[in-house]
């Protein structure tokens, strides 16, 4: 019995030193980083800038998004104009319905169903042409965002520029990084609204 009591307290005192030994060792590594953090972080500054600041002055933003209102609008003209001669026809065929023979009610039934088709297959186009240039605009503007940004960083003063949303990640951002004025100056120079069609 006295030497389970002594094997379990050889035991105790190996694992209390390893514990102070770890203790302190990341004790000196938590001030080694300390120290570099606290530094005059000359090497390490992040910029910002705000989406919605941008996205309300840039022109050549608003004027693509004004293309894509349009866009939409024709789209949405073309179906309504599609689905307003489809009820013209379900009308006249309604109005026949009662001297129609069994097999024109039929086929008046199919051609109900094919209309219904056709108007959701233009539908479906319309929707994913649409998604389409708008997911080419896109990449567009993170193109220009990011060339514009990379020239703007040319003297490598910020080691990230980071976007800005309100209700995203970033809860706190020092207005003394905020480089939104240069962006949207140096974008709206660079690259102006697209001419109207």
């Amino acid at each position: 019995m006295k030497n389970i009591s002594t094997i379990i307290a050889t035991i105790a005192l190996a694992l209390g030193i390893v514990l102070l030994v770890l203790h302190f060792t990341n004790k000196q590594e938590l001030n080694k980083v300390a120290s570099v953090v606290e530094g005059d972080g000359a090497g390490f500054r992040i910029a910002h800038f705000d989406i919605d600041s941008l996205q309300a002055h840039y022109e050549y933003y608003k004027s693509s998004l004004e293309e894509m209102k349009d866009k939409e609008t024709v789209a949405a003209n073309e179906l309504q104009d599609l689905k307003n001669r489809y009820q013209r026809r379900i009308k006249q065929l309604q109005d026949k319905a009662n001297t129609m023979t069994y097999a024109e009610g039929e086929a008046a039934q199919r051609e109900v169903a094919q209309m219904d088709q056709s108007y959701r297959t233009r539908e479906s186009q319309l929707m994913e042409k649409l998604q389409g240039e708008q997911v080419e605009i896109m990449k567009e503007l993170r193109t220009q965002i990011e060339a514009y940004l990379a020239e703007y960083n040319k003297d490598k003063k910020f080691a990230y520029i980071i976007s800005y949303e309100p209700g995203y990640i970033v809860y706190y951002k020092d207005s003394v990084y905020d480089i939104t004025s240069d962006l949207v100056k140096g974008l709206n120079t660079k690259y102006p609204a697209k001419p109207k069609k």
